[in-house]
């Protein structure tokens, strides 16, 4: 199978599950702890390109920081270069895991969306 990166929390369930499914799906797996090195707002712009997904899916909006920062209703008023420098600065921000091939791309986990993408 392929070589894949994994931004996520080793304390979140949601990530332990993706990191599992992928794991027992052959992956070789480069894990990096979200929090502590969140990707830059190159490699956001760049993952989000890949995804295909707006940017606003890469935000973890049901998070305790999302929620203090009342960004439900500031993210309207952004551009997608503030977004990105925001997200980039909190790993808490962002929703996990995030999984790239360098081409390919999914946010969170769904069972049904890995074996579509990673199988």
């Amino acid at each position: 199978m392929s070589k894949l990166k994994v931004y996520q929390y080793s304390k979140c369930g949601t990530c332990r599950k993706a990191v599992k499914w992928l794991e027992q799906a052959g992956h070789e797996l480069t894990l990096i702890p979200i929090f502590e090195e969140p990707p830059t707002a190159d490699e956001l712009a760049s993952l989000v390109q890949n995804s295909g997904l707006e940017l606003k899916k890469f935000f973890n909006t049901s998070g305790e920081v999302y929620k203090e920062m009342n960004l439900k209703d500031k993210l309207k008023q952004m551009s997608s270069e503030e977004q990105l420098k925001l997200l980039s600065s909190n790993g808490r921000l962002i929703k996990r895991p995030i999984v790239t091939d360098e081409s390919t791309v999914t946010v969170g986990f769904k069972e049904e969306q890995f074996q579509q993408t990673w199988s």
